[in-house]
């Protein structure tokens, strides 16, 4: 808890050394957090050529909307709601669908490799397989706001607050979103796992 908040002391101290033109503050906000920002962006997007950009364009808007961050959630939070906001703005632009929020082949997204190597026989790798396209397809058929909530919680490890915060509603909804995610998988993959 200690570290979390001297990282948001941290992250406000850059925060006001940016807004006062230190450019040298945000280039720091922008190696620390662009990893996050490319990873939860391409949940969002179906080429990945896009993300580069799409993130790029997130911190943009985030420097140039600095000024408007007043510091009452964490800095990280904030960058988040921007970043979501222009890869589903991209997505528009386009006239697509966002994609699934999880790729089953992203080793950050499910680790199945140590299923994988648990099961020697072909007939557990096939049952695998078709238990990572059953979560996938789980996934895509969510409604939105479900799985941005529970894709923010189970893969980017958000609190329930920060949750809140990123989709701009009531620590309540969040908890009934995540549950109703939640739900919605095991009754696609019921009968498939033990």
């Amino acid at each position: 808890m200690a570290a979390r908040l001297d990282d948001n002391t941290a992250d406000q101290q850059l925060v006001e050394r940016a807004k006062a033109g230190d450019h040298r503050a945000f280039d720091l906000l922008v190696t620390k957090y662009q990893h996050k920002v490319m990873s939860v962006v391409s949940r969002y997007l179906s080429r990945p050529d896009d993300v580069p950009d799409v993130a790029q364009e997130a911190f943009i808007k985030a420097y140039n909307a600095l000024d408007k961050f007043r510091g009452d959630s964490a800095f990280y939070t904030w960058l988040y709601r921007i970043a979501i906001n222009t890869a589903k703005n991209h997505m528009v632009s386009l006239s697509r669908r966002p994609s699934s929020d999880v790729d089953i082949d992203d080793p950050e997204s499910i680790d199945a490799d140590h299923l994988m190597r648990d099961q020697a026989s072909p007939d557990a790798n096939i049952a695998v397989e078709q238990l990572e396209a059953k979560i996938k397809q789980a996934l895509q058929d969510l409604p939105e706001e479900l799985r941005v909530a529970v894709t923010l919680r189970e893969f980017e490890g958000l609190s329930y607050d920060d949750i809140a915060e990123v989709m701009g509603c009531p620590v309540g909804t969040v908890r009934s979103r995540i549950f109703r995610a939640r739900e919605s998988i095991e009754k696609a993959i019921d009968g498939l796992v033990d």
